[in-house]
């Protein structure tokens, strides 16, 4: 069946061939062609243009939805996200994020557009002696990075603080792979590979890499979907991979396993991911090459080893605490430790899921953060271990929440689908993609432009992080590595006012390194955790 753009021009030429022919026998005909030529023109520069996605496939009708998009601020107040409860994202962040993306004015009249006096509202207070906001003039050279990189890594990177997360080729397109990877060459932040493998599309544009090893052990898999030490080597070593993760669970479908539906195979990624084509990939929902905690660890410094002392982490969306706990005893046991844990809340994922695993499976991003970062505390290894947080951050005051549970960075994929011009139509599964983001239909990614979408992405991030900035000096501190959860506030009562650190309060350091030292509502979970077993 034709696209959208190629029915237009089908119907373009047969009206305009109809109407010349119709002229023969009707003088008034010739008249049509005032009616006709505008739109088809219209239609042609549609095509032609490179800026908006949407035009490029839907010509004509696709000015619609910008139509719509110039009287919806008038509305705007009736579709504010809810900043507490993580609902679906609104309308309006939709529109921040494309302005950032866009370098257009992003302020808003008019006031605070939240209620103030509900329950879960949050804010930062300022201060009355604020600093000056110290913006870098190019953000790959930003001061305030994070180093990842423990005692026994050769390979330490210098990270930004807010990057692009996990997003495999395959679920998105090519040209999406490359302008996400072509923003993290400008403005010098990484771009996580997703489980899908390491495609040639990630390595194009140079940018910097965390490549992700998901259960299916894509672009270092046997036949069989072992684990594949040479070919693990052959792509580990690229100077572009600058850290590599291993995928414990994810939080759009925790304990579930990756998922390609069958019409997003295409031939190259068949090749790439070493799987069938024609077929659904479906990840398994465990590792073949550990299991158990200590085997996670020595599974760690295998690849540490392989990868000539890159930094080596792994990403999990949290389950139930004590397994947690069961990988730090084992760190303490084997004298082995992660580089960096990514932290995915329940609540995130931008990939397709059962409804059950999207809503009702996997500890939420804040509760699981201060989890974490306090079970590492507990056992003093938190000086060693960064901690990256991913779940539902598109704004500097996400970033500013999560950095102040414990998160030294934080990544984003659904704000960077947005920067790319998403519009979140939920047809990422079905391969239809309107905006040729999240599909493997040539007629649909060609028409998303790799130099302009790039472009945005960097210059989304760069905005981003210029809030963040200024958040930070408001507030009276010099870096954003200096946040601390007493810094933000939560109306937990119509007349009660609690800090982060009330609400989610911090282990003492190396209490949980003794039995007698351990708080009485963790004793129960650090009793039931084995290092030799999950």
């Amino acid at each position: 069946m034709p696209n959208v753009k190629q029915l237009f021009l089908w119907v373009s030429a047969f009206s305009i061939l109809f109407i010349y022919l119709l002229s023969w026998v009707w003088s008034g005909a010739l008249w049509v062609y005032v009616f006709i030529l505008p739109i088809v023109g219209l239609g042609l520069y549609d095509i032609t243009q490179k800026t908006h996605t949407i035009l490029r496939l839907y010509p004509v009708i696709g000015h619609l939805r910008y139509l719509f998009e110039s009287i919806r601020p008038e509305m705007q107040q009736y579709f504010v996200e809810d900043n507490i409860n993580g609902s679906p994202v609104s309308r309006e962040f939709r529109s921040l994020i494309y302005e950032r993306a866009k370098g257009m004015r992003d302020t808003r009249p008019f006031g605070t557009q939240f209620d103030v006096y509900r329950v879960g509202y949050e804010w930062v207070n300022h201060s009355l002696a604020p600093k000056q906001a110290k913006q870098p003039k190019q953000a790959k050279h930003e001061a305030c990075r994070i180093r990842f990189g423990g005692s026994a890594c050769l390979q330490p990177y210098e990270s930004a603080i807010f990057n692009i997360s996990a997003m495999s080729y395959g679920a998105l397109s090519r040209h999406a792979i490359l302008a996400l990877n072509r923003g993290a060459k400008i403005g010098g932040f990484f771009h996580n590979t997703g489980e899908g493998g390491l495609s040639p599309h990630h390595l194009q544009e140079n940018g910097d890499l965390v490549w992700q090893i998901g259960t299916g052990y894509f672009s270092c898999r046997t036949h069989s979907g072992d684990f594949n030490p040479e070919l693990f080597v052959k792509n580990a070593c690229h100077p572009n991979v600058k850290m590599i993760e291993i995928k414990l669970s994810q939080g759009a479908k925790p304990g579930h396993g990756g998922i390609l539906p069958a019409a997003k195979v295409t031939p190259e990624i068949a090749q790439i991911r070493n799987v069938k084509l024609g077929e659904d990939v479906e990840s398994p929902p465990g590792h073949s090459a550990f299991s158990t905690p200590i085997e996670l660890l020595e599974f760690i410094q295998q690849l540490r080893e392989l990868s000539q002392g890159k930094p080596i982490g792994f990403k999990l969306s949290l389950g139930k605490p004590e397994e947690f706990i069961a990988i730090c005893k084992a760190m303490l046991k084997t004298g082995i430790k992660p580089d960096f844990i990514t932290v995915d809340g329940g609540e995130g994922g931008t990939g397709a899921a059962p409804i059950e695993f999207t809503n009702s499976v996997g500890t939420p991003l804040r509760d699981a953060l201060n989890i974490v970062h306090s079970t590492l505390v507990g056992f003093g290894l938190k000086d060693e271990i960064r901690l990256i947080a991913s779940g539902k951050a598109f704004s500097a005051f996400h970033v500013f929440r999560l950095l102040a549970l414990g998160a030294d960075t934080v990544n984003s994929a659904r704000g960077m689908m947005f920067a790319l011009g998403c519009i979140q139509s939920r047809s990422c599964n079905t391969n239809k993609c309107p905006t040729g983001i999240a599909t493997q239909d040539p007629s649909r990614y060609k028409a998303l432009d790799i130099e302009i979408k790039g472009e945005r992405v960097a210059s989304y991030q760069a905005k981003l992080i210029k809030n963040l900035t200024e958040i930070t000096a408001a507030i009276g501190l010099s870096s954003p590595t200096e946040i601390q959860a007493k810094d933000l506030n939560r109306r937990v009562s119509a007349t009660e006012v609690k800090t982060y650190a009330e609400i989610f309060p911090c282990l003492e350091k190396g209490c949980l390194l003794n039995e007698a030292t351990v708080p009485i509502n963790w004793t129960k979970s650090w009793s039931l955790a084995s290092p030799s077993h999950w």
